[in-house]
């Protein structure tokens, strides 16, 4: 009788779960949020406040103009179609005037759709003479639109219109625009999330093509942005790292120090940093400098406080045999204090390196707004939130994969503690390594050409 294999569960307390296991946890940790978020932006019924107009229409009751893409609320989506209903009636009881200039505007509604469609091309979108064509094949049946798919009450309206467009002839010139008011389709639309939640697929379609599209000669690409964002961070970082590891030195392991410093420090943590921004801009102008600045605001005086409380946590023992073998007080800090706080020191700076991250937004937005910030700003403004999310995301991983690799490095920096690397580590390390050669390439892209000789 074969005996049944014991499985360990994967709910313990007080042990660790084994590394494939540990890598399926991760994947989910990721997987499940994106899941989550497929889940609510793809399936309809379980939330979708607004309607995304696929087939937009001006209402002349408003000053609003709706283009294909925009969101507006369900309540006011069906308010919308009835408002254009009431004016075609209108029309059909002949209370309506109309010009040939107001009938042009008119028959470019279906611009977007065409283009949609690729029967015209971006350039045309005003092109009147190519639009009065669309409305001919919409009309006979020689085109069909699938994206949307017009609704019977639209395809109604396409033939009465084309009917008074095509009284003076099917073929076109200025003079075949009637006079006579034209009717409006009807808007249409599909349940969609708030703009400010756009759908996982056009957020990644968004983020390939802000590092992929060509920019204008003079504007900022998107790769230079990120290494710009990078530099603010780490030199920010950089100059709290000089100030605050031997002052947090300092402050744990000589009480003179801790009393002169520590108040202080406690004191001033609890300021907002951004309250110094006018005082940053002033003294250093509105370059790179005040950004910097803001980003040492935001973690020195946290920094030391840290690397103080781990100071104080080496072994006491440790000093007590350096002062036994007759160790003076420069040896202490420098030979043992330094060498004995480095692992748990490192995994410190490790941590205030992720706050460094949480200042860029901040600091960017100080004086000159420059870098990722900047993008991000702008096209919040302009609610093009597709456009934000990747830059957000990126952000996000940027300082992932800086952690995971320096989680890495821990191990070949301080070998004595015998931590094995595995796999995963491997992986990112691979991933870190091949980043700084794409943004080089990226970069190097869009650097002219030298003149030939």
């Amino acid at each position: 009788m074969s005996k049944k294999r014991h499985t360990r569960p994967w709910i313990e307390v007080g042990r660790e779960i084994s590394s494939s296991r540990a890598g399926i946890l991760t994947a989910i940790s990721f997987a499940l949020p994106l899941a989550i978020w497929s889940l609510v932006s793809y399936t309809p019924f379980i939330w979708h406040p607004d309607i995304r107009l696929e087939l937009p229409a001006s209402r002349a009751d408003s000053t609003s103009v709706y283009v294909t893409g925009d969101h507006v609320g369900k309540d006011f989506f069906a308010e919308f179609q009835d408002a254009i209903r009431a004016e075609n009636e209108a029309i059909e009881r002949g209370e309506t005037k109309s010009s040939r200039r107001s009938n042009t505007r008119q028959i470019r509604q279906v611009a977007s759709l065409a283009i949609r469609q690729g029967w015209l091309n971006a350039d045309q979108e005003r092109d009147t003479e190519a639009i009065f064509y669309i409305w001919q094949d919409l009309a006979t049946g020689e085109r069909v639109s699938t994206r949307p798919v017009l609704s019977e009450e639209n395809l109604y309206l396409v033939q009465k219109n084309w009917t008074l467009l095509s009284a003076a002839g099917s073929e076109y010139s200025r003079e075949s625009i009637p006079s006579t008011p034209l009717y409006k389709l009807v808007p249409q639309g599909r349940p969609a999330n708030p703009d400010y939640l756009p759908e996982p697929l056009a957020v990644l379609k968004a983020g390939i093509n802000a590092f992929t599209n060509e920019i204008d000669e003079g504007e900022t690409s998107m790769a230079e942005r990120t290494l710009h964002s990078v530099k603010i961070v780490f030199s920010g970082f950089l100059v709290s790292c000089i100030i605050g590891i031997p002052l947090g030195m300092l402050c744990g392991s000589i009480s003179f120090f801790s009393r002169l410093i520590e108040p202080f420090v406690d004191f001033f943590r609890y300021m907002p940093a951004p309250t110094f921004s006018t005082i940053l801009v002033a003294i250093l102008l509105a370059n790179d400098a005040p950004k910097i600045a803001m980003v040492v605001l935001g973690t020195l005086f946290q920094m030391i406080l840290i690397i103080a409380k781990t100071t104080r946590l080496l072994d006491n023992s440790l000093l007590e045999a350096a002062q036994t073998l007759g160790a003076s007080q420069k040896q202490l800090l420098f030979k043992v204090i330094g060498p004995g706080i480095l692992p748990n020191l490192y995994n410190d700076l490790r941590i205030l390196l992720g706050w460094a991250w949480t200042w860029l937004v901040i600091a960017e937005l100080i004086g000159v707004k420059s870098g990722l910030t900047e993008f991000i700003e702008t096209q919040g403004r302009w609610r093009n939130f597709d456009q934000v999310y990747p830059i957000i995301i990126l952000i996000g991983l940027i300082g992932y994969f800086t952690d995971q690799f320096l989680a890495w490095l821990r191990r070949p920096l301080f070998p004595w503690l015998g931590e094995p690397i595995g796999p995963k580590s491997r992986a990112v390390i691979s991933c870190v390594a091949y980043v700084p050669n794409w943004f080089k390439d990226a970069v190097d892209r869009r650097q002219p050409n030298p003149p030939r000789t």
